[in-house]
């Protein structure tokens, strides 16, 4: 991998699995979702949703990534935002969890009115083949109200203040549950002032969240993938692969691709 070689990333909310949803479960799709993840082959990425025996799973199935919870805890009623990587390509340096609450660094913790206790996971990493250093973050915010995703965010962006004191290049991925333009957005800019690619090439809105149907009118995108100005955007996309009525998800997995 040279200096200019192109990284792979992607962002992928799994829906937890649940019984309830019929054909749409997590042992059904699971095939499907690793094998679109395989063929990708991202040097990162990022998950939302899942406990972990479901998201020991997804690493199971997965041919070259591993998941980062050394650091971890486990909470066994607890959906995480987890970090997956391939250790081949990218040497781990440090990684930890940060809940989105008055108190970060208690594990399940929850104020701002959150649904559910919301959390970020982060990795500080290098690029194996290159020695480019980096800061990923992945996220997943309450999906009610304004008020408490603009706290949550908050959270986050002094989590990637104290914790990337090396100031690394940043990317930021997860499911906001808020469309680009609302307030979290809004304070990333203002703080962090990373980019969004989608803009960047000035990509038709899409909805990145489709309920398993593949189109959702009222829906936004939800999903980002977000990185610091010096990080140079190639592409990004929402993958739609499905199998006649099977999803992977009920949200588009996010792929992108970089140069750092």
């Amino acid at each position: 991998m040279s200096s200019s070689s192109i990284i792979r990333i992607a962002s992928t909310n799994i829906r937890f699995a649940n019984p309830a949803d019929g054909i749409n479960d997590w042992p059904m799709r699971l095939p499907l979702w690793s094998r679109l993840i395989n063929e990708f082959d991202p040097v990162v990425m990022g998950t939302q949703e899942g406990r972990q025996p479901q998201l020991l799973e997804a690493e199971r199935s997965l041919k070259n990534l591993s998941l980062v919870h050394a650091h971890r805890e486990w909470i066994s009623e607890r959906m995480y935002p987890c970090v997956f990587y391939n250790p081949n390509k990218v040497k781990l340096h440090r990684s930890g969890d940060a809940w989105l609450s008055t108190t970060p660094e208690v594990a399940g913790s929850k104020d701002f009115e959150s649904a559910f206790p919301r959390l970020c996971t982060w990795i500080e990493a290098e690029i194996v083949d290159t020695k480019k250093k980096f800061f990923f973050v992945n996220t997943h915010l309450d999906h009610v109200k304004d008020e408490t995703r603009s706290s949550q965010i908050e959270v986050l962006i002094q989590t990637i203040e104290q914790e990337n004191s090396n100031h690394y290049p940043v990317i930021l991925c997860g499911d906001f549950n808020e469309e680009p333009t609302g307030i979290v957005r809004s304070k990333i800019d203002q703080s962090l002032k990373l980019l969004d690619p989608w803009l960047i090439f000035d990509q038709a809105e899409e909805t990145s969240h489709h309920k398993f149907c593949g189109e959702n009118p009222d829906g936004a995108r939800i999903d980002w993938i977000l990185y610091d100005k010096s990080i140079k955007p190639v592409s990004i996309c929402l993958d739609k692969s499905h199998q006649d009525k099977l999803w992977p998800s009920d949200h588009f997995i996010v792929k992108a691709e970089i140069k750092i």
